[in-house]
């Protein structure tokens, strides 16, 4: 599993990752990455939204606190995504080092 802190993170957005909250709706709402695109792992349909992605693109992966996000970027890593980066804690992790939220 690639795994990375929410400051690395940081610097991997800076620099064009793409940011994939697999969260419900409901929760993305409530306060997300800025930037970040909100793919359900929850929806009948996220194999295939994932699918559509770029594959040679680099995603940083969030949930709530890491559990759905660990499942997702294994899913991905398995479908052929390279770079493909777990985000660890998720939102929570991400807002205990005070980084904005949308």
């Amino acid at each position: 599993m690639n795994n990375i802190t929410p400051k690395d993170a940081q610097k991997l957005i800076e620099q064009g990752a793409l940011v994939i909250d697999v969260r419900t709706p409901a929760e993305f709402n409530e306060g997300h990455i800025p930037s970040a695109q909100n793919i359900n792992i929850g929806d009948f349909a996220f194999e295939e939204k994932i699918q559509a992605l770029d594959k040679n693109a680099t995603y940083v992966i969030n949930c709530q606190s890491g559990g759905r996000s660990s499942r997702a970027t294994a899913f991905m890593r398995e479908a052929g995504f390279k770079n493909a980066f777990n985000l660890e804690g998720g939102i929570m992790g991400w807002m205990r080092e005070g980084m904005e939220v949308a």
